[in-house]
């Protein structure tokens, strides 16, 4: 249940039953509330309004496969794009970002009430894949390698500091940031101490460190 007003507008059967009167909340319980009218105290209970739901299909992405999930919410709750929200369901529990809205005839939208959305399309951020581009110490970019790496939505990549997966290692010169992220000043981040979150990164450039290490040999 929705919290409850100190004061509801509603009619009272004694001096207004035609005319909502304001009343004073007086205590809730039993799915209904007890309320006494401004005008008259006449003490009497009503049924709080229930709030109308819609049911929606989200598209979840996770890397190259994708699934189809349900979620309930209120009908006049607006949804756009870069909003995430927990997912919930008896298959999978994790949290989703906002990267489309379907509207009816396949029209999309940045921002619309739920009841006019028939698909939310997501992505996954509590655990998120991130290209990189590698390019060699001697600055060839014929030579350069992409690689992928598996990280928690919430690590932090920052230009300037040396990563190392598995058999690479690299030091991070730059970040393109996705564009469903919110609250970044620009789309490519270069500058040491630059830091984007691993699920708000769409491609990272770096210069490989693996060959320096093999060198002091």
């Amino acid at each position: 249940m929705n919290e409850i007003p100190d004061r509801i507008p509603t009619p009272c059967p004694a001096c207004s039953p035609e005319l909502e009167t304001v009343h004073e909340t007086l205590s809730t319980g039993g799915g209904s509330i007890t309320v006494r009218c401004s005008e008259c105290s006449h003490v009497h209970k009503i049924q709080p309004e229930r709030e109308r739901e819609v049911t929606l299909d989200v598209v979840v992405s996770q890397d190259d496969e994708s699934f189809t999930a349900n979620v309930t919410t209120p009908e006049d709750e607006t949804l756009e794009t870069g909003d995430e929200f927990l997912l919930e369901t008896e298959e999978v529990l994790t949290t989703v970002r906002v990267t489309s809205l379907e509207l009816g005839e396949q029209r999309r939208a940045d921002e619309a009430p739920a009841d006019e959305i028939e698909t939310v399309w997501t992505r996954e951020i509590d655990n998120v894949s991130v290209d990189v581009t590698i390019h060699p110490q001697d600055g060839k970019r014929e030579d350069s390698r992409s690689v992928t790496i598996y990280v928690p939505g919430d690590y932090e990549l920052e230009v300037g500091s040396v990563e190392e997966f598995g058999d690479d290692e690299f030091e991070i010169d730059a970040v393109v940031v996705r564009g469903d992220s919110t609250g970044y000043r620009r789309d490519r981040f270069e500058q040491p101490g630059d830091m984007v979150f691993a699920k708000d990164a769409k491609r990272v450039y770096a210069w490989d460190e693996t060959s320096t290490a093999w060198s002091a040999w």
